[in-house]
């Protein structure tokens, strides 16, 4: 995996020691300056020594040469062998400082984002602040049904079915039901590409590897939330290169010593592993638009890049067990409409509010009684520094649901994934942020539980009508 130990500046760590440490201590992690600027000195005095060793090497290499000149066989005798010397010691310092960086960038790898000064303190979700609401709840005559009793009773949500296809946390929609699936996503795709909002649709991979998945901070650190696929083809192309080099490595006695014979599997097995053609399944569209600009420098006049695509994401749910467990609230594989931002530094907060401002239109137009909520320290995301959530009014539930989380990454991500862009002032990272605009299968889940009827029929919003064929209501006739 490409890593680069710019994730954080450890210069600047060096320059606030307090700051950082204080930054930690808001998102209840230790303080880690002290550790980090260590092996911080300890990494850059390898540096130096294999620097001072390499100018030594050199400069003696020329004194052979001068030495020669003046007919001094010893002196040249003397220098040659301090070449020679400093030839073997030169592997073993380079490989000292390398494992000294990887230490560093293994330590900043885990670090989350520091959290801005706004963002309120605290250590769960009961200390999220509302900033504000939108619409009214509906009365209803009737007590309203969850989305999973409607939709089974409708005959178009089957849980079963699915489970018999993939196993648990998957759903089959038929007819109308994913007909509005489906129109949601277009109807949210219209909106953002359109002349107000202005975001340009792309249509991403839904593989991608390791590299990208490290730029936008899903690894390492949330591995076990993801899944991966590994090519049938790429194992066996590469099965039988692999084991001439584990065969190398232990020897050809040491296979036919059957006690051994656990242990190049195991290697084989990790030595696959990790040089495969690995790809993961995107968790959010986030991950692929936001590498379009890894390693790479944008000029400032083409920000802010405003870029959104529908796309299915995968997620294994790993810390999820009993939670949601009836219904469409928590997939292994739904519908999002992502929005994502790449803009400079001091655009980077006005961006956010424009974000949060798009996917809020979504709901509105779709008149969908919503709050907004800014999240505390202990509720935020890894790689976000201040976040919004929409939260959507379900009547079924009873209860607010997350359908969008709008985060400002600031420089986080882009130093991960080495991504930048050249201003009269030089060349710095971008700042990135990402929402989703919104979240396909909750938009019908609240769709649905709103625009019941007492006969358990779905009315179809008037925003999604011209995407439904004229259909006004999906009902169990259909």
């Amino acid at each position: 995996r490409a890593k680069s130990a710019a994730m954080y500046d450890i210069k600047w760590i060096r320059e606030h020691p307090d700051a950082f440490d204080r930054g930690l201590t808001r998102r209840a992690l230790q303080p880690l300056s002290g550790k980090l600027l260590a092996l911080d000195e300890k990494r850059r005095a390898a540096i130096t020594k294999y620097e001072l060793a390499q100018a030594r090497r050199n400069a003696a290499s020329k004194e052979i040469g001068e030495a020669k000149k003046k007919k001094d066989e010893a002196g040249a005798q003397k220098l040659m062998a301090e070449v020679n010397e400093l030839k073997v010691t030169l592997p073993a310092l380079e490989a000292e400082q390398k494992k000294l960086g990887d230490e560093l960038d293994k330590e900043l790898a885990q670090i989350p984002n520091m959290p801005l000064d706004d963002v309120p303190d605290g250590a769960d979700a009961s200390k999220n602040v509302e900033h504000h609401q939108s619409g009214k709840k509906r009365d209803y005559a009737f007590m309203p049904k969850q989305h999973f009793e409607l939709g089974e009773a409708l005959g178009q949500m089957d849980f079963e079915l699915a489970a018999k296809l993939s196993g648990a946390r998957f759903v089959v929609l038929q007819k109308g039901l994913a007909r509005m699936e489906r129109a949601l996503g277009q109807f949210m795709l219209d909106l953002h590409t359109g002349e107000k909002h202005g975001y340009t649709e792309v249509n991403p991979p839904l593989m991608v590897r390791d590299d990208v998945m490290f730029g936008t901070a899903q690894l390492p650190k949330f591995e076990n939330d993801q899944f991966s696929t590994i090519p049938r083809h790429a194992s066996q192309k590469e099965r039988a290169n692999i084991l001439k080099r584990v065969i190398a490595e232990f020897g050809e006695r040491n296979l036919r010593d059957s006690s051994l014979v656990g242990d190049v599997e195991g290697q084989l097995d990790y030595e696959l592993e990790i040089e495969s053609d690995r790809l993961w399944l995107i968790p959010t569209a986030e991950v692929p638009l936001t590498n379009l600009v890894r390693e790479s420098i944008v000029d400032e006049d083409k920000l802010p890049m405003r870029l959104t695509a529908c796309t299915p994401c995968f997620r294994a749910e790993a810390g999820a067990a009993g939670k949601d467990t009836r219904g469409m609230i928590r997939q292994h594989q739904f519908t999002k409409v992502e929005l994502v931002s790449i803009t400079t530094p001091e655009k980077s907060k006005e961006e956010h509010e424009r974000m949060l401002a798009c996917a809020e239109e979504v709901l509105k137009k779709l008149d969908l009684h919503y709050r907004v909520v800014t999240l505390c320290t202990g509720d935020m995301g890894f790689a976000a520094q201040k976040t919004y959530d929409i939260e959507v009014w379900l009547p079924g539930q009873n209860m607010y649901r997350e359908i969008s989380s709008c985060s400002n990454c600031g420089e986080f991500q882009a130093r991960r994934m080495n991504a930048r862009y050249r201003s009269k002032d030089g060349v710095r990272p971008v700042h990135t942020l990402n929402g989703s605009g919104v979240a396909v299968g909750r938009a019908l889940i609240a769709v649905m539980e709103t625009y019941q009827d007492d006969q358990g029929a779905i009315v179809v919003p008037e925003a999604l009508k011209p995407y439904m064929g004229g259909m006004s209501k999906i009902a169990s006739s259909e």
